[in-house]
């Protein structure tokens, strides 16, 4: 008996190989990405650093960071860079893991991010969808984005549709526990006179009074119009963060951050219910699943999201929305270099953080002038990496070849 062959079906979807076709570059592809560079750079920090956790014996003084790069070369010469970073742990185990998983980015079409980050998850779908797994994704995404925005010579807020060129920005990193208070009040005084708008200090003393004193002479130090804001880093009990809460009403503070562990949604909730004073959070969680929690529940007036550490913009997007559509505002957590573009793009006003550590890392420096951060007119996010930020770095790994 013969047979007879039939012709191979047109249609992807009906092919017995449809799903593997479906995962590679379509026919619209103009460009692939052909070279993959990482590195794990050590940005040393001049003063160990310590907030609540700290006093409470649960950290280590925080004395580096760890930034997780990737360098994305197209075959058509495009390129673009991102970052993930880890504080205190875990900076071996992002560039392992970012290690492992880089190669399936090779002969993708960049502009298909959204696919990208799936196809990198599924990658390490064996460590999961959050923690280091996709603070790893972060850096490669990161770096696509920029890479897309730069091939349109757009600054990325501008690619993902801008709601205005600047954003109210406030300073932390003047305002840890370990900095006497004189020096506290000294750090607000230059940052404002340096265009920031805003001041955080940091609380969780282990005496609550001292906490009320230190946030009490910053006060009366500066003009009572200056927005003021406090961060517990977690370390309160629900019965102490609400009487703390309670004492801090009379400071009329933008917000109080933290004030429970970062997965007491519900103690979060009962707070925003009961305190005039808005409660911001979301900083420690690391996939938009665990912040649909806290948003679902009602326990943050202020979201705290953090790009490298929920896998990158293309989760902050989809977490963006989320929030909008609660009317919820957005602080995003440091990392300003990434975040001046995310919350230009948000409709409601949202707050960026300063933090000066990261500027010897970058030839460019944002600009703040009048209590706000500017967009500049660089396409993508408008950094490249400095000499100094290659002579911190520690390893690398390639994957691919160079165009």
């Amino acid at each position: 008996m013969t047979s007879t062959a039939t012709p191979a079906p047109t249609s992807a979807l009906a092919h017995p190989d449809a799903a593997l076709r479906a995962a590679q570059p379509g026919e619209a592809t103009i460009d692939r990405i052909a070279h993959v560079a990482l590195s794990s750079v050590v940005l040393p920090l001049a003063t160990p650093i310590s907030d609540a956790k700290v006093l409470t014996g649960r950290q280590k003084p925080m004395t580096e960071v760890v930034f997780l790069v990737a360098e994305i070369t197209t075959e058509g010469g495009h390129t673009g860079i991102g970052f993930s970073y880890s504080k205190r742990a875990g900076g071996p185990g992002q560039f392992a893991h970012a290690s492992e998983i880089g190669p399936v980015l090779v002969g993708e079409d960049p502009s298909d991010i959204a696919k990208i980050w799936t196809k990198l998850t599924w990658a390490g779908a064996s460590v999961g969808r959050s923690g280091l797994a996709t603070q790893a994704i972060a850096a490669y995404d990161v770096a696509l984005w920029d890479l897309k925005a730069k091939r349109a010579g757009l600054p990325l807020a501008k690619l993902l549709g801008s709601h205005r060129d600047s954003v109210r920005t406030y300073n932390t990193s003047g305002g840890f526990l370990h900095t006497p208070i004189e020096q506290v009040i000294e750090n607000a005084g230059a940052s404002l006179a340096n265009g920031i708008g805003a001041i955080k200090l940091k609380v969780g003393q282990p005496d609550w009074r001292t906490d009320i004193a230190r946030v009490t002479a910053v006060r009366e130090a500066l003009d009572p119009d200056v927005p003021l804001m406090v961060d517990a880093n977690q370390q309160w009990d629900r019965a102490t963060a609400m009487r703390m809460g309670r004492i801090f009403e009379s400071f009329d503070l933008v917000w109080i951050e933290e004030p429970l562990d970062a997965y007491d949604a519900e103690g979060h909730a009962n707070l925003a219910r009961s305190l005039d004073t808005p409660i911001a959070t979301g900083e420690m969680l690391t996939s938009v699943a665990e912040h649909m929690r806290l948003i679902e529940v009602g326990a943050a007036d202020i979201v705290q999201p953090d790009a490298p550490r929920i896998g990158g913009i293309t989760p902050f997007l989809k977490l963006a929305a989320l929030a909008e559509h609660k009317q919820l505002e957005i602080a995003p957590h440091f990392a300003m270099e990434i975040h001046l573009h995310l919350a230009a793009a948000y409709p409601i006003e949202p707050w960026v953080e300063h933090f000066d550590w990261l500027a010897p890392l970058f030839d460019e420096h944002l600009e703040t002038r009048d209590g706000r951060m500017y967009v500049s007119d660089r396409p993508g996010l408008g950094f490249t990496l400095s000499e100094q930020a290659r002579a911190w770095t520690v390893a690398t790994a390639e994957f691919g070849r160079r165009p």
